[in-house]
């Protein structure tokens, strides 16, 4: 449900996915000597490329903004207010953001992903990458924001 807007899109993902899995085992080999670790990285990596490629497939409605490389400062390590919050709360947030921010969300703050390799898969610019990464956070902190609001005002009353 991370990279779907829908149900309906994440189960589409999820049988493709197990498609390809079904397909390619015969062809698996363990990266290292634990099969269970390999299986599963192995089984992730085709997942998120599936989700990839359903996000690629339906992207005609989905609008990306170009904007030229820059430097975006990552906010310092202290304790904030999505420290607080629960994971459900978090990914109700994610799943409210606009389909392109928030694969680029999902790649890069969930999945580990780097910005050249999320412009690759994408077929976008490393700095649209970027760009889009900052404006996912911003309407999250803004989420945030008003969901701290929220709940001052109804512990208020």
């Amino acid at each position: 449900m991370r990279y779907c807007n829908s149900k309906d899109d994440a189960m589409e993902v999820v049988n493709d996915g197990f498609f390809k899995i079904y397909r390619e085992l015969p062809n698996f080999k363990p990266a290292h000597n634990n099969y269970d670790a390999s299986l599963k990285g192995w089984m992730k990596t085709i997942f998120i490329h599936t989700a990839i490629d359903n996000y690629r497939k339906n992207k005609k409605n989905y609008l990306v903004g170009e904007m030229e490389d820059a430097h975006f400062e990552m906010a310092g390590e202290q304790e904030t207010a999505i420290d607080k919050m629960s994971y459900v709360e978090i990914m109700e947030m994610v799943q409210r953001l606009s389909p392109v921010y928030r694969t680029v969300f999902n790649l890069f703050v969930i999945d580990g992903f780097k910005h050249n390799e999320i412009a690759a898969q994408l077929r976008i610019t490393t700095g649209t990458s970027k760009s889009n990464l900052a404006k996912a956070r911003a309407n999250i902190q803004k989420m945030i924001s008003e969901s701290l609001i929220i709940n001052y005002e109804q512990r208020a009353i």
